[in-house]
């Protein structure tokens, strides 16, 4: 369990954030050319949704991008934060144990110390605990290198399959079932219809259709087209890949005078953020400080 974190008395304190205006930050991560593969290559170890908090406020407070640390963690790595700087905010999980009355569930005569149970509760929190490596001098850092996504690591750990593509619609570039997806031979950017039938897969949208999910009304088709293309375009420009004009358009298409919901936004990110994740070879995990 998450404990409360001590500061250093020397380290700089920042006030207590408010959460910010996800939707806003998702429609200006997609009209800004370059903020999302500048964000996944200074911060691509933390989550999509860290890494445009934390680009943002570079941006704003004129802040060059790159790693990022605690005020501890930068320390142990034999670099000082310099006086005066503030910190950056970002997203963090706060979990506690919390005690389930056995009484409510005990069969006559049973005792209730053989029934002790816990559930383990989890909330999101903003603090403003992280520093930018350009906020800190001492010793030379050297970054981690970004490993290299690969599909087919992806498919094993996300537990889906490519299959051969059997659409005889020569106009469709892919589709998704299940949980397997295929991409035509002949689509226009193949990359980005992989992005986009897996985000199907992973956002629910297949298992809702084949009626697995029973969730209340199935998500309109225009809002299952946004979300799986937002996510198409956070891969793709998160790893580099051309095709940003092409899915602004799409997005456009299917999202008219429609505002994102934030629900939607949250689901993007965390989908975007499983298969980038699922791609990559393990990794060290990124510093997390007690709350």
């Amino acid at each position: 369990m998450l404990k409360a974190a001590t500061r250093p008395k020397s380290a700089p304190v920042s006030v207590k954030p408010n959460p910010p205006d996800w939707s806003q930050i998702l429609i200006d991560a997609v009209n800004k050319p370059g903020v999302i593969s500048t964000a996944y290559k200074a911060f691509w170890n933390y989550s999509t949704g860290n890494q445009l908090l934390a680009m943002f406020e570079c941006l704003v407070r004129k802040i060059e991008p790159g790693p990022i640390h605690t005020y501890r963690g930068w320390m142990k790595l034999n670099r000082q934060v310099r006086k005066g700087e503030r910190a950056i905010t970002l997203c963090m999980p706060v979990s506690w144990v919390q005690p389930v009355d056995p009484k409510k569930y005990l069969q006559p005569r049973e005792d209730p110390a053989d029934h002790q149970q816990v559930v383990i509760r989890r909330r999101f929190v903003y603090r403003p605990n992280w520093f930018v490596l350009s906020q800190t001098d001492g010793e030379e850092y050297t970054p981690l290198a970004i490993p290299a996504w690969e599909e087919r690591q992806a498919c094993h750990a996300l537990l889906i399959d490519r299959v051969l593509f059997k659409h005889t619609d020569g106009n469709v570039q892919g589709y998704a079932q299940a949980k397997t997806y295929a991409v035509s031979p002949l689509a226009y950017l193949p990359h980005r219809t992989m992005f986009h039938e897996i985000a199907h897969i992973i956002l629910g949208h297949t298992d809702e259709l084949m009626g697995l999910i029973d969730s209340g009304e199935r998500t309109p088709k225009d809002i299952r087209e946004v979300e799986a293309e937002a996510v198409s375009l956070i891969c793709c420009q998160s790893l580099g890949l051309p095709g940003e004009e092409f899915s602004r358009g799409y997005l456009q298409h299917w999202l008219g005078e429609q505002k994102i919901e934030e629900r939607s936004v949250h689901r993007i990110f965390h989908a975007a953020d499983r298969i980038l994740k699922a791609g990559l070879p393990p990794v060290p995990p990124v510093e997390t400080p007690e709350a």
